[in-house]
């Protein structure tokens, strides 16, 4: 009998461990269980320690908060312009409503992976290939807005997505390397026409400049000529002037005909004595002799001038 009691507490013992064991329940931070009592949806444990009701709860399902990211394998799509590229992902996701994610659909991850590749292909289906490199953005948007409409009702948020890759056929990688060549080389040939053109232009501006200056500095050198000219002009007439008033002033003083006769004799002489010696034939007018009636015209004629009102 006592060894039979003392197999009963020791079967009462396993039982009240395992019943703890079964009954106690610690949630990981970030981690949320879901309890059916008796099969049925109870409640949602969240992080902490839990005592369940034992043998009638069970945590059914356990779903992690934290974001997942799926990775999205690479599918054949075809472009609008039937051109086919294999095009690979990445989707982000988290559980928002525990609840719906374990009743709503049997896996949710498989088939949210299953939604974007089915709207990957529809997206890709409306633009041509160059746009697909150029929309990789807007492929994204429109990929997360559908699958995001689509799990609403699974308890899941579809956060984003990204396009990994773009890969079409080696033959129209080889087309675009051409095509992108040839873009180059025009670019090329079109930046060295322009600045051929440019350089001309220089050259053709810089020469209307320069014989623009010429110009300009001809015009002034003659302004400048003519200016000199007509100073000297000037100067020799007003000293001229200035020479006729002194002689005139002259010849009114005491012995200025006596003096004037005598200067005038002289240049008479002179100025004959220098025609005799550059020519050798000379006319002689017939009053050579009659220096007094030379001297006489000089002498009214230096009167007159000498007697002119002077110009205003």
């Amino acid at each position: 009998m006592a060894s039979f009691g003392f197999i009963a507490a020791i079967a009462v013992a396993l039982l009240v461990i395992v019943t703890l064991a079964k009954s106690a329940v610690v949630v990981p931070q970030q981690s949320v269980y879901v309890i059916e009592f008796l099969g049925k949806y109870n409640k949602t444990l969240t992080a902490g320690f839990h005592i369940l009701v034992p043998f009638a709860e069970r945590a059914a399902y356990r779903h992690s908060l934290k974001e997942h990211a799926i990775d999205i394998e690479e599918q054949i799509c075809i472009t609008r312009d039937n051109v086919q590229v294999g095009v690979d992902g990445v989707l982000y996701l988290q559980v928002i409503d525990p609840k719906l994610a374990s009743y709503g659909i049997g896996n949710y991850t498989f088939a949210i992976s299953q939604l974007a590749q089915t709207t990957l292909r529809s997206e890709i289906g409306k633009i041509d290939l160059d746009r697909t490199f150029l929309e990789r953005a807007t492929i994204n948007a429109n990929v997360v807005h559908e699958v995001d409409q689509a799990s609403d009702s699974w308890g899941v948020k579809v956060l984003r997505y990204e396009i990994k890759n773009i890969k079409p056929p080696q033959d129209v990688l080889a087309a675009m390397e051409k095509q992108m060549r040839a873009e180059r080389e025009k670019r090329a040939t079109v930046l060295t026409s322009e600045g051929v053109r440019d350089a001309k232009v220089n050259e053709a501006e810089g020469s209307k400049q320069e014989v623009i200056k010429q110009s300009e500095a001809e015009q002034l050198k003659q302004v400048n000529e003519a200016n000199g000219q007509a100073a000297a002009i000037l100067a020799v007439a007003s000293a001229t002037a200035e020479g006729i008033r002194s002689v005139g002033s002259a010849l009114n003083e005491e012995g200025g005909d006596a003096a004037m006769q005598l200067r005038i004799a002289e240049l008479y002489i002179d100025s004959f004595g220098e025609l005799a010696k550059e020519a050798n034939s000379l006319v002689i007018p017939a009053n050579l002799s009659d220096i007094a009636s030379m001297i006489s015209l000089a002498k009214k004629v230096t009167q007159d001038q000498s007697n002119k009102p002077e110009s205003a």
